[in-house]
């Protein structure tokens, strides 16, 4: 049973922007955090970005002040808007859910969206 499903991936151009947004099933209640990671072949996956319920949130230093998320509770949806994007952030972007109130959510996985920038 999919219980987090990301959307929003493709190819972009250097500079460019996309935004990915993660949506939980309803049977996963009482989520607190919700993050991104990403990874590219070879590599650990890391985080991108977290958000908690109370609206906390941490970025990793390579993405801060080109990237944002955000969420909406009332539809258990995370978004990560990112601008300016560079060839380097080209990896597979995955959604995590806690529900602890946590900046490195790890209890429910999606299955990952493609996110490729050309230079």
């Amino acid at each position: 049973q999919v219980q987090l499903v990301e959307s929003g991936g493709g190819l972009v151009q250097a500079g460019g922007s996309l935004r990915l947004s993660c949506a939980a099933s309803r049977s996963i209640f009482s989520i607190n955090a919700m993050g991104w990671y990403r990874q590219t072949p070879g590599n650990q996956r890391e985080l991108v970005a977290s958000i908690t319920k109370g609206g906390v949130t941490t970025y990793a230093d390579s993405v801060k002040g080109r990237f944002t998320i955000s969420r909406d509770n009332s539809k258990i949806t995370a978004y990560l808007q990112m601008n300016r994007l560079k060839p380097e952030d080209t990896a597979v972007y995955y959604c995590a859910a806690d529900r602890r109130s946590t900046t490195s959510p790890s209890q429910f996985w999606g299955q990952g969206t493609q996110v490729t920038v050309s230079s």
